[in-house]
């Protein structure tokens, strides 16, 4: 048991090697780099988690599954877009049920009021990338209700308690509503190299303050 924060400290390390790598990659355009150390993300983050709780959820694992099987699949985007958005979605689901959980129920008010600012967010991405969507519409339409709906549900977590960890999962929740703007801003409006960089980092951070919040959360 005394070796346990001292393994935390060296997988932390590993998670952040890992992230600068595959950053590194991406900066350089290294595919080799980026088909090692992107899947490793996640791995290493469900390795963190898993030694530093004392009881496991079988959901945050089960999002971090999806989440490494979406990064796999976007590393072939052309051929693999809606595996990796299908993958991501689920995602988005399981991280809504687990942050629905840490919170008693709010009135209808407070909810829309929270809502607002995603599905105006929402709404602007949409209006920018529609006219190059064609068959993906209703997929990409069908993702950004879970993504605002991922938004919505932690920001009222906040709202109804401003704990520190709190902050942190809503923080991780609107980078990763970033991430994904950034994806779709990319693949159907326009490409610029260092979208792909923006991406990467903005995930990495939104995965790993997800993961810190949960941690404290499923600690207590």
């Amino acid at each position: 048991m005394k070796n346990i924060p001292q393994r935390i400290t060296i997988i932390a390390l590993l998670f952040l090697l890992v992230s600068m790598l595959e950053v590194y990659g991406t900066i350089m355009n290294n595919k080799l780099l980026e088909f090692i150390f992107k899947p490793l993300i996640t791995v290493v983050l469900a390795i963190l988690y898993l030694v530093s709780v004392k009881k496991r959820s079988f959901w945050f694992v089960s999002a971090l599954f999806f989440s490494f099987w979406g990064d796999v699949l976007l590393l072939f985007p052309k051929k693999f877009f809606i595996g990796g958005l299908v993958s991501f979605l689920i995602t988005h689901i399981i991280y809504i049920k687990i942050i629905r959980g840490f919170f008693t129920t709010v009135k209808t008010k407070t909810v829309i009021y929270a809502a607002i600012p995603f599905v105006v967010y929402f709404s602007l991405i949409v209006m920018l990338i529609k006219e190059n969507l064609g068959e993906l519409f209703v997929p990409v339409i069908v993702y950004g209700i879970a993504i605002s709906t991922f938004g919505t549900v932690a920001l009222l977590n906040y709202i109804k308690n401003k704990a520190t960890e709190n902050s942190w999962l809503l923080i991780g929740a609107l980078l990763f509503i970033l991430s994904d703007s950034i994806i779709a801003i990319k693949e159907f409006y326009f490409s610029a190299s260092i979208l792909q960089v923006l991406i990467m980092i903005t995930y990495i951070v939104s995965q790993y303050l997800i993961c810190k919040a949960v941690i404290i959360k499923h600690n207590h």
